[in-house]
């Protein structure tokens, strides 16, 4: 492991204690240790960098203040603006950032963006509430305007502020607000959480060590057999995984010992979003309550999920809802896959400016136009067993597309991209095309067995009148 990564698990391992403590804590008293707390951590590791995050919560602020009617769109525009800014200081003579730094700056993004959003839907329910007399039907909606110092506060609060996952404004004000936070769920469902990460940790090691992603840089990798150079991005996939799923569920569990995002299982959350219903429990019952909304990663369906798209839904599972609510929903095209398309180009653009993020972020919409022309033309024909089968295949191929799609993702450059792809002979690419082609030429046909039967039936009928 990186010394970098040392640091990472060193905070992940200590905020689950400290977020124990918390349930300790009077509202005031908790909004202010865990500012405080987040500071420490931001300027220990960021150092002067940490003007950078502070620069965008300040001018996300400004914005608001100023026109809260567009602040969502300015807001997106101006992080986004200022993450290009970020990455390309060493050209204004600026020294480098931290990667600590860049993380922050991440998810400070998807939080800006989203404060500018539940800012805006705050006034125009307030407007409605107003000219109808009726209170505001919405779910998960704020109550107050939040001050500069709340904002501060969400911003850098120390929960998930490098490694996620993001929560909205009005998660982080219910925790503040929980009326009795010793009372709700915390060992167990923690632990819970925490039992896999002890083997997921050592399979990172243990198959890294084996299968170093910088040997695929090397002339001597080429010289390797077709399907060894294949099985090679296998197992950097399930590297890459196996060190997420450590990530993640460490985190997850930090916010699970603080009581953050801990709400009735009646509220049905979703993760990044929250409640999705107005919940009130029946007093004499028992309430029941998940984490849901701070959950970021679905390990079993990550791996078994079938489709593409799905495979999507259950990885970093609170990202995905920022970007179904805020990037989605505006893209400029209405065909699904395009949209996606542009989804995935956000997406990418926040990841970094890589060319290896844009190559495999940009090959998803390939695969679902691939697996979607397959489904219509081919699964819809087949019986229960056939599809079944049929589903198998699927899953084998979705894998392997994730497999070369993660291989931009951590090698980066294009040059590397794009010789790994070409040493492999871009074969999930290829298989792609081939789908969509198998699926066009396949669609065609139905449609003409569609119309040589109604054609058919037609000269029945006119048949049948003539006699």
């Amino acid at each position: 492991m990186s010394p970098d990564e040392l640091v990472y698990l060193g905070i992940l391992a200590a905020s689950i204690p400290v977020g124990f403590l918390f349930r300790y804590l009077s509202p005031p008293v908790k909004q202010g240790a865990a500012l405080l707390l987040g500071l420490i951590i931001s300027i220990a590791t960021c150092g002067i960098h940490t003007l950078h995050s502070l620069c965008t919560v300040l001018g996300t602020w400004l914005i608001i203040k100023i026109n809260w009617r567009s602040a969502p769109a300015l807001s997106l525009g101006w992080t986004f603006l200022y993450l290009l800014f970020f990455r390309l200081v060493t050209w204004f003579g600026l020294p480098q950032p931290t990667p600590f730094a860049n993380a922050i700056q991440l998810l400070l993004t998807l939080k800006m963006v989203s404060l500018a959003n539940e800012i805006q839907s705050y006034h125009l329910e307030k407007k409605k509430e107003v000219s109808t007399f009726t209170k505001s039907p919405v779910v998960g909606g704020l109550s107050h305007e939040p001050s500069l110092y709340d904002i501060i506060s969400y911003s850098y609060c120390y929960v998930g502020i490098m490694t996620g996952p993001f929560f909205r404004f009005q998660t982080y004000a219910d925790w503040l607000q929980q009326s009795s936070p010793l009372s709700l769920p915390g060992k167990e469902p923690c632990l819970q959480r925490l039992k896999m990460v002890p083997i997921y940790g050592a399979l990172f090691i243990a198959v890294n060590s084996v299968f170093p992603l910088s040997y695929v840089r090397t002339d001597e990798f080429l010289d390797h057999n077709y399907f060894y150079r294949f099985f090679y991005m296998v197992a950097i996939f399930f590297v890459f995984r196996m060190r997420f799923y450590s990530a993640w569920c460490g985190a997850e569990a930090g916010c699970i010992s603080a009581g953050l995002g801990c709400y009735p299982q009646g509220a049905l959350s979703k993760p990044g979003g929250g409640p999705t219903v107005k919940y009130s429990p029946d007093p004499d019952t028992v309430v029941e309550y998940d984490f849901k909304t701070i959950q970021n990663i679905d390990c079993y369906n990550t791996d078994f999920c079938v489709k593409v798209r799905h495979g999507m839904r259950y990885w970093n599972m609170t990202v995905q809802w920022w970007l179904h609510h805020y990037i989605y929903p505006n893209a400029p095209f209405r065909a699904y896959a395009l949209r996606a398309g542009w989804t995935m180009l956000i997406s990418a653009y926040w990841h970094g400016l890589h060319a290896g993020y844009y190559l495999s972020f940009l090959t998803i919409p390939l695969c679902i136009a691939a697996e979607s022309a397959m489904e219509a033309s081919v699964r819809a024909r087949l019986g229960p067993t056939g599809q079944n089968v049929f589903d198998w295949i699927h899953w084998f191929l979705k894998m392997r597309a994730y497999d070369c799609m993660c291989m931009g993702f951590v090698l980066l450059k294009a040059s590397d991209t794009i010789n790994y792809w070409s040493s492999i002979y871009f074969i999930i690419h290829i298989i792609a095309v081939v789908c969509i082609g198998v699926g066009q030429v396949m669609k065609g046909g139905k449609k003409r067995e569609r119309r040589d039967g109604v054609e058919g039936l037609k000269e029945d009928v006119v048949r049948e009148k003539a006699e």
